[in-house]
């Protein structure tokens, strides 16, 4: 595990974007197609603001996101529209790359469209799953105390009761999440601090779901000082 600290939320994002750009770049140069899992929330706003076409061509990846809001299609709530606005179509991403989790209105159910979304999940280890924390410590829509924390079967489940709004969402699991090559958390503000802390300092998944989130290579901890401040010293 490493720890990368910043000064600034927008230091922290600009290095993100850096490191991202030149690990697309260096999986596209071996031969590779990259394939990336997005998160949502303001520091990945940040992040993806400040992806460029000068440092990677980010057309050549593959993208899904580790969770969705179940609202309809184009919400202001769903973290792939965030993503779209951000860097997807502004950089010319292919349509047929972007593998966005179903919206309500599909005619599917939730638990049916998170195993349809299960399906287009790749085989091989995605390269970096990006995640963001929340002041519970949750990750993707994994919460505290709930039961999606458990599951070790299933690559996508529903989540109904999310304790922040909108309650119904579609989540991958630890079985998808740690499929990966290198987990990157990105984290911002004070408000973040007891929950990074947690995570880090070995609390149970039930009370700090992050700690359960690791890459097979690497695992990155990108923080501002503020998220750091309640790390030991």
């Amino acid at each position: 595990m490493t720890i990368e600290i910043f000064d600034s939320a927008n230091d922290l994002a600009l290095a993100v974007s850096r490191q991202l750009a030149a690990r697309v770049q260096s999986v596209a140069a071996a031969g590779r197609t990259p394939r990336l899992v997005l998160t949502g929330g303001t520091i990945a706003t940040r992040i993806y603001g400040r992806l460029s076409g000068e440092n990677a061509d980010w057309r050549v990846a593959e993208y899904w996101w580790g969770d969705e809001r179940f609202v309809p299609e184009g919400h202001e709530d769903r973290n792939d529209r965030q993503a779209r606005e951000g860097f997807l179509d502004r950089l010319g991403v292919p349509d047929e790359h972007v593998h966005a989790m179903p919206a309500h209105g599909c005619d599917l159910s939730m638990a049916d469209a998170a195993d349809a979304y299960a399906k287009t999940l790749p085989e091989d280890p995605f390269d970096v799953v990006l995640l963001g924390v929340g002041p519970d410590a949750h990750i993707a829509s994994l919460f505290p105390g709930h039961p999606q924390v458990h599951e070790t079967e299933r690559l996508a489940v529903e989540v109904f009761d999310s304790p922040k709004p909108p309650p119904e969402r579609i989540s991958l699991t630890y079985p998808a999440l740690n499929h990966t090559r290198a987990t990157w958390f990105v984290v911002s503000g004070a408000d973040k601090a007891e929950a990074v802390a947690k995570a880090m300092t070995g609390t149970p998944i039930d009370e700090a779901p992050a700690a359960g989130a690791r890459g097979l290579e690497e695992t990155v901890w990108f923080l501002d000082t503020a998220a750091a401040s309640r790390l030991p010293r």
